[in-house]
């Protein structure tokens, strides 16, 4: 991670969860973390925590459903600091919303925020990283329901099994125009964050998800993405697998 002191990552979704937890490890490492999400509270309590790991955070309230608000994100990061170096595509939600009874808008929410704005996001990165020398990396944070279709989650995984055709899409574009930008995808299984409690509409059915065993933490996400991160430049890795040791599939 030495290579990426003083340079600068966007992290979309910080303001808790997995974003939150690697926005502090980022900052740990001497990067300048660029937070967004819809929660600008939030995001100063997650600024704070980049700060005193020793980073530098700028906050930028951002609806990752709304073009215009991406495009504002990365004006105020270049404006602040030149462009972005690395991008972590975290937002992201599901929702309870079957192929046979959900209603259209929760499938529009989940792709919009999990596919559309990855794309944008991914667009305007690269044009940042190209720019500030053809360098840098982009890190999806994908699930374990990009690889088997849990029960009660087709729409949700087709958008994570779209992150996995992004990925590899966007590496072949790369390759083809020589750049030395990488891109990755981390897969995690249950983490506890408040993706249950979306996707169910119930804390108790969330307390349930979590406590059945000892899944994953947000840190540990957060170590596997400073792990693809800290790779030596002829390694990609292109998409990383985890879960709890407990969970049965």
């Amino acid at each position: 991670m030495e290579r990426w002191k003083g340079r600068v990552a966007l992290v979309t979704g910080a303001s808790s969860g997995i974003g939150r937890a690697t926005a502090s490890r980022l900052g740990a490492a001497g990067m300048k973390v660029a937070l967004a999400s819809r929660r600008r509270s939030a995001l100063k309590e997650v600024a704070r925590q980049v700060q005193d790991a020793g980073g530098e955070a700028l906050v930028v309230p951002t609806d990752l459903r709304d073009v215009d608000e991406i495009a504002a994100l990365f004006a105020a990061v270049r404006e602040r600091w030149g462009g972005v170096d690395v991008l972590v595509n975290n937002a992201g939600l599901g929702r309870h919303a079957p192929l046979t009874t959900g209603s259209t808008e929760a499938w529009r929410e989940m792709l919009e925020v999990n596919v559309l704005a990855l794309c944008v996001c991914t667009r305007e990165a690269v044009a940042d990283m190209r720019r500030r020398g053809d360098e840098g990396h982009v890190v999806h944070v994908a699930s374990m329901a990009a690889h088997r279709v849990p029960p009660n989650s087709g729409v949700y995984s087709a958008t994570k099994f779209a992150v996995r055709s992004l990925t590899e899409g966007l590496r072949q574009e790369l390759r083809e125009l020589g750049s030395r930008i990488r891109v990755s995808a981390v897969s995690p299984g249950f983490v506890e964050t408040e993706f249950a409690e979306v996707f169910w509409g119930d804390p108790r059915r969330a307390a349930e998800t979590y406590g059945a065993y000892k899944v994953l933490e947000a840190g540990d996400v957060a170590d596997a993405i400073a792990y693809i991160l800290g790779a030596p430049a002829h390694v990609q890795v292109h998409d990383l697998l985890m879960r709890p040791t407990d969970q049965p599939s």
